[in-house]
């Protein structure tokens, strides 16, 4: 499955695709659409990093938005924990390292599968290779079964430029059933059949260089619908060519 990530929280209500949405859109509204399609929460821990160092919210306060969100949009596939990304930015905001962050991660899924039973679900996070696989290990050691997990978040990949590298890390973790957090298209296309799922905001960023799409009233098209369900589509019919050997 793909998600399109989104930064327009009406679009659950309209846009018929799965939507990867960040709590950090969501939080500041009072009322909230009512999904037409399956989607699933990002954390904004990205942000929350590199804002604070840290996370200022509370487990139980997450847990409590995430149901909130669960309850009133409806047709959520999972929730994201807590997690640390493994950035050098992020390790510069916090100045813990990446064995600190692993753990951190690890905690908090702890926490929150109690609070919040199969929604949230667990992130590997590191930087090089090996920590990936460090980081299955805590998962094990704390007596979390990966194997069983229908999806695990892999963190600290969207700001890697390169494919190649990202997909010796997908590959090292297969057959978990890994969601790839913001993966561009390119390395998306390389990896589809390794993946359960993953999400991507770059038609965002792309947008921003095209002219408008025919018919769009706009200057360019980063905050509309039509070019991110274009770029989409576009993306899945080049995984069905490579599937097909074309």
């Amino acid at each position: 499955m793909f998600y399109l990530g989104t930064h327009k929280a009406h679009w659950l209500a309209s846009v018929n695709v799965p939507l990867f949405v960040s709590r950090r859109t969501l939080a500041p509204r009072k009322t909230l659409p009512r999904a037409i399609t399956n989607w699933a929460l990002d954390s904004g821990g990205f942000t929350e990093i590199h804002t604070y160092g840290r996370w200022e919210m509370s487990p139980a306060d997450y847990a409590t938005q995430v149901r909130r969100y669960a309850d009133e949009i409806g047709m959520m596939d999972w929730a994201a924990p807590q997690d640390w990304m493994c950035e050098a930015s992020a390790l510069a905001a916090s100045g813990l390292t990446v064995a600190d962050h692993q753990r951190l991660t690890v905690d908090n899924f702890l926490e929150l599968r109690q609070l919040l039973g199969m929604t949230v679900a667990p992130v590997l996070q590191g930087w090089e290779l090996d920590d990936y696989q460090r980081c299955v290990d805590l998962f094990t050691t704390a007596g979390v079964d990966l194997g069983n997990e229908p999806v695990i978040g892999l963190g600290s990949v969207c700001r890697r430029g390169a494919t190649d590298e990202i997909s010796r890390i997908i590959h090292s973790l297969y057959p978990l059933n890994m969601h790839a957090f913001g993966v561009k298209g390119r390395a998306y296309a390389a990896n589809y059949d390794l993946l359960t799922s993953a999400d991507s905001m770059a038609w965002s960023f792309a947008a921003r260089y095209d002219p408008p799409m025919d018919g769009c009233p706009h200057q360019h098209c980063s905050n509309c619908p039509k070019y991110a369900l274009a770029w989409r589509q576009r993306m899945l019919d080049r995984c069905n060519q490579l599937r097909l050997g074309l």
